[in-house]
């Protein structure tokens, strides 16, 4: 009997846990400041964050199931905003052919995504697949689209 007891108890909390990281899946979180280095910013620019304008930019790749929905979800909202002052850019990269922007923008899963704003910042960060509506509330401001 105390087997099971203890065996409902480890499931119980494996239940909790595991509810709790998956609360944290595809919600908007505001990115922490941080250093815009050389290095960073040589490396997002590489990949097409200039600074010219607001980018989405999403990790991915070809063994992830999930960045498909990723995908559909960001080209959505981009095309949306395509007709903003400042539209955003949708920006995909390859995990596998970008390692070292993984490691600096400290990439930990797939799906993975970025805003940046108009100046190359760092604004929210989204791990899983983004709600459309979430991104689009997070990039109106920064396309100009809330202006009158």
């Amino acid at each position: 009997m105390t087997e099971i007891t203890l065996l409902a108890f480890v499931l119980i909390i494996a239940l909790a846990v595991g509810l709790a990281l998956r609360g944290r899946h595809g919600k908007l979180r505001a990115a922490a400041p941080n250093e815009t280095g050389s290095a960073r910013a040589d490396l997002l620019a590489a990949v097409g964050v200039t600074g010219s304008g607001p980018a989405v930019l999403h990790f991915s790749a070809d063994w992830c199931g999930p960045c498909d929905a990723v995908r559909r979800v960001v080209a959505g909202v981009a095309t949306d905003l395509a007709e903003t002052p400042r539209p955003p850019q949708d920006i995909e990269v390859d995990i596998d052919a970008e390692p070292a922007l993984a490691k600096e923008l400290n990439v930990l899963s797939l799906p993975t995504t970025f805003v940046f704003d108009v100046e190359g910042k760092e604004r929210f960060r989204i791990s899983g697949v983004p709600k459309a509506g979430d991104l689009r509330s997070a990039l109106a401001p920064l396309t100009g689209q809330n202006q009158p």
